[in-house]
């Protein structure tokens, strides 16, 4: 069990969230003004983000951790990351404001909880289901969709949240049985062949040297953004970290404001903390679920 450090669990997290708002301001940045398809810009990122993160898979001893006796579970829950990257790189090519776009994500756990239920036949309170109804209201709020401005497009972001859901419901299915390195190693070993699938159709090499300046940047800030992440949660408590996530609002609000002159409306912030207390709440009670299940266990059965 490991010690938890509040303030650099903290900073780990928030670093994240920087990287995060970073890496969608550049991603934003290549479609809009060098009209890079969606899909070559999450090939090339993503191929240099696990090029720059060879290091530390090296270190989580590569062929131990590849070893599975659920290889096919984990194909499908990369193809469902996969997805889910894809209609939110969409979203940003389209382009739907970074801040909308962030505030929607924020719905996926929302959604877990719905599969939580559904699927892998968890009990879900009255207060769980309460909690979720006034989330997607509040995804609504920001949604407009009856207004007359309301496109499709802007539900790209749902569909991200629904997908990056099931792929957390997968992680929540495969973690009885696998480790969280073998997790890792799978996702970034195999997202590369989706993407080259994906981007084939309408493959484009990127040209100039500003375009690759700001694909490699962006590579490997996306690799940076997972590495905070892991270090986050192994040296603090993840009830502790998990409300320092929804900084990554704020701070993609302000890269969407310095790179695009994007301002939010007043409804943005309504809508969203709507969203974040909802989450909030819902991670709060499953916190404390937890707890009080693995104090009616037995000692025996609390360490398997």
């Amino acid at each position: 069990m490991h010690k938890h450090h509040a303030t650099q669990g903290a900073s780990w997290m928030l670093a994240a969230g920087l990287s995060f708002a970073m890496v969608n301001s550049l991603a934003q940045w290549l479609s809009i003004h060098y009209g890079l398809p969606s899909t070559t810009i999450a090939l090339v990122q993503y191929t240099i983000a696990l090029i720059a993160i060879l290091p530390y898979l090296k270190t989580l001893g590569i062929r131990h951790s590849l070893k599975t006796k659920t290889l096919g579970l984990h194909i499908f829950r990369v193809f469902l990351s996969v997805i889910g990257i894809q209609l939110w790189l969409w979203a940003l090519a389209y382009p739907i404001p970074i801040w909308q776009g962030i505030a929607l994500l924020m719905t996926s756990p929302l959604f877990a909880t719905i599969g939580s239920g559904l699927l892998l036949k968890e009990h879900v309170g009255t207060a769980r289901w309460g909690a979720t109804i006034a989330g997607f209201i509040g995804a609504m709020i920001i949604l407009e969709p009856w207004a007359d401005s309301f496109t499709w497009a802007t539900m790209l972001p749902v569909g991200a949240a629904f997908f990056w859901a099931c792929y957390s419901l997968m992680v929540k299915k495969l973690s009885s049985s696998d480790s969280p390195s073998t997790m890792v190693i799978y996702l970034l070993i195999l997202i590369t062949p989706f993407n080259i699938l994906l981007a084939l159709p309408e493959w484009e090499m990127p040209s100039g040297s500003t375009v690759w300046l700001l694909l490699i940047t962006a590579g490997i800030t996306t690799a940076l953004a997972q590495w905070a992440i892991v270090k986050a949660y192994s040296v603090a408590d993840a009830s502790f970290i998990q409300p320092f996530d929804h900084a990554k609002l704020p701070l993609n609000v302000l890269a969407g404001w310095m790179m695009f002159g994007w301002v939010p409306p007043g409804r943005l912030w309504l809508g969203a903390m709507i969203i974040i207390v909802s989450v909030a709440f819902i991670a709060r009670w499953e916190t404390k679920e937890s707890r009080l299940t693995s104090k009616e266990l037995s000692p025996q059965e609390a360490s398997c």
